[in-house]
């Protein structure tokens, strides 16, 4: 009898330490400004205490800037979440991404659901996308840089700014591990320029900045955990670096060209498990622009959540260095993505799946696998094609080789025809294998039933 005694003893004191929860209060200075009261959320282990989370304002939609919510904390096992809304009556509540399966509770004003595993979600009431409740549930940070450590720039709970500085900008040297808690807001760029081994890691807030993070001319830069607040410009923008490893960041924007994460002559990257907001294209792989030079190699892009209010969730190939023939960019993945939203009314600047291929740059070697597309607004499931984009090109591209869609489902009614077109016999479009695409639960083994327009100069379309 002891023993057993034992055994539930040791058993129940290992479900109390799996089951941790930390909540971050916002700085005073942006408990009013910065604070939306569409809705109250609380957050508590089984049975436990109710807390209270801060609900931030995101801005999102730069056709239509509208309030949306954020809140975010930190758990291992098992939590509860209560959101009341404020305002208004609930007719349905949608939590998404859709994949996640998660089915809400709803009494009167109150809706309650459960997470036992770190999400990213977007809780919409009565279809609402613009004024939704985006919630982060990160995991625990296990290992703490120690602020004591002079190779560690910590930033504590409150509000910073640099003020020695010009352009509200941090610059980050080689070496270097910033820490940025929780509780900390910076108001200003971080930038790392001709540096390496630089680890920006944190659950803490970049908040309304120029730009989020800067990498320019630099190697082996970590980015991991925070979130980025309405960037009047990129969320993350990287140039001519390598060994870039950006991990479980959450953006949101809405002004124009402020893209989520935009990357030019960038080689060895990894981007994993992000949520992307953005009033412009969520991921973009470019070569040459502007003082960077250099192909694009090597890319991860896996478990991860788009949402491009405007222009297109991921985006390949526009910029390359056309005067000294071109850039290639090739060995690119994209794998276990949700999209949730694609609306752009130029046809030249659709695709959920978008390979824009100019500048002389060649194209290779790109995968789309385990894709899930959730009715859109306005655009095209993809859109592969070489063009010559007279307003940012100087030439046509000389070509795109290699691209593989599988186990893409696509569930709306939205989209326009997706194209694959090659510009003339010397610069096409070859090579693309379509396998297992489903759209509202058909297999598609054509290209007419997936509304899927095959121009000239294609070669080896097939499908599977």
């Amino acid at each position: 009898m002891k023993h057993l005694i034992w055994i539930l003893f040791i058993t129940f004191s290992a479900t109390l330490q799996a089951q941790e929860l930390i909540t971050y209060d916002a700085p005073g200075a942006l408990k009013y400004s910065a604070h939306n009261d569409d809705f109250t959320v609380q957050v508590r282990k089984p049975g436990g205490e109710w807390l209270d989370l801060f609900e931030y304002i995101v801005q999102v939609d730069l056709d239509n800037v509208q309030n949306a919510s954020l809140v975010s904390f930190d758990f291992s096992g098992k939590i509860e979440i209560s959101v009341r809304k404020n305002n208004g009556t609930i007719n349905d509540v949608k939590v998404r991404p859709l994949s996640y399966q998660i089915s809400p509770e709803i009494n009167g004003q109150l809706i309650t659901f459960s997470l036992d595993q770190p999400r990213n979600i977007s809780l919409e009431v009565n279809g609402d996308k613009l004024h939704n409740l985006h919630v982060f549930a990160n995991s625990i940070l296990k290992e703490k840089p120690d602020p004591n450590d002079p190779n560690v720039i910590y930033f504590g709970p409150g509000i910073h700014q640099p003020n020695d500085q010009p352009g509200d900008v941090f610059h980050i040297p080689s070496g270097k591990t910033v820490y940025i808690d929780g509780g900390a807001v910076l108001k200003a760029k971080l930038m790392v320029d001709h540096a390496h081994d630089v680890r920006i890691i944190g659950h803490g807030i970049i908040f309304q900045p120029e730009r989020g993070v800067e990498i320019r001319h630099s190697q082996n830069v970590t980015v991991d955990g925070l979130i980025f607040i309405n960037p009047s410009h990129y969320t993350i923008y990287g140039g001519q670096s390598n060994g870039l490893n950006i991990r479980n960041i959450k953006s949101f924007s809405c002004k124009g060209w402020s893209d989520g994460i935009d990357l030019m002559s960038c080689s060895d990257v990894l981007i994993d498990n992000v949520f992307m907001r953005n009033s412009d294209d969520c991921i973009a792989i470019y070569g040459h622009r502007w003082d960077f030079y250099g192909s694009a190699r090597n890319y991860q892009i896996k478990n991860s959540t788009l949402w491009a209010d405007i222009a297109h969730p991921t985006n390949i190939g526009l910029h390359g260095f056309a005067e000294a023939g071109g850039d290639t960019i090739e060995n690119i993945t994209f794998s276990n993505i949700d999209i949730l939203e694609h609306d752009e009314d130029d046809r030249n600047y659709q695709g959920c799946m978008a390979i824009t291929c100019s500048d002389n740059n060649l194209v290779r070697n790109i995968s789309y696998q385990n894709i899930r597309v959730e009715d859109f607004q306005e655009g095209q499931l993809f859109n592969f094609q070489v063009v010559y984009n007279e307003k940012y090109s100087g030439a046509p591209g000389r070509g795109i080789e290699n691209v593989l869609l599988k186990d893409i489902e696509y569930d709306g009614n939205s989209a326009n025809p997706s194209i694959i077109q090659g510009h003339d016999k010397d610069r096409m479009v070859k090579d693309i294998r379509i396998e297992g695409l489903k759209i509202n639960g058909e297999n598609i083994l054509n290209s007419s039933d997936g509304d899927i327009r095959i121009g000239e100069f294609t070669d080896g379309i097939k499908f599977k």
